[in-house]
């Protein structure tokens, strides 16, 4: 439990530093439209820390750690975010500087990360449903 609190503390931390990176940079280029970079701030806080903070009551009650599943879990998720949260950077990044860039190229990244993203989903999921099983025919 100690273990997800401190992860969701270090995506709350990431959040608040892309939130203030999102108004400075945005502020420094005079740039007033709609980016990316707007974004991260809010996935981050969700994805990131309220995931964790929910895995962290789960593995409370259901010991995840346990689990087959867990460490792909949490591997797999972590990187999906890395990819997602990345590549919105890039793409914020250039929004705002106004550089030629690949649209294609980003997206196809950015598509592959919400794949990783759903497949940490999917074993967060079966993981929780395995867990429950579990502990149901333990009693």
């Amino acid at each position: 439990m100690k273990r997800h609190v401190k992860i969701a503390l270090i995506y709350a931390v990431l959040a608040m530093v892309f939130g203030v990176f999102y108004r400075e940079f945005t502020k420094a280029y005079d740039f007033d439209g709609i980016t990316a970079l707007g974004r991260i701030h809010t996935h981050l806080f969700v994805l990131g820390m309220g995931v964790f903070l929910l895995v962290a009551l789960f593995d409370d009650r259901l010991n995840l750690q346990s689990s087959k599943l867990y460490l792909p879990f949490m591997i797999i998720y972590n990187c999906g975010v890395g990819v997602l949260v990345t590549m919105l950077t890039v793409r914020g990044v250039f929004d705002v500087i106004g550089g030629e860039y690949s649209d294609g190229a980003i997206s196809g990244i950015a598509g592959l990360g919400h794949v990783v993203l759903a497949v940490g989903i999917v074993l967060l999921f079966v993981m929780l449903i395995k867990q429950i099983k579990s502990v149901n025919t333990e009693k």
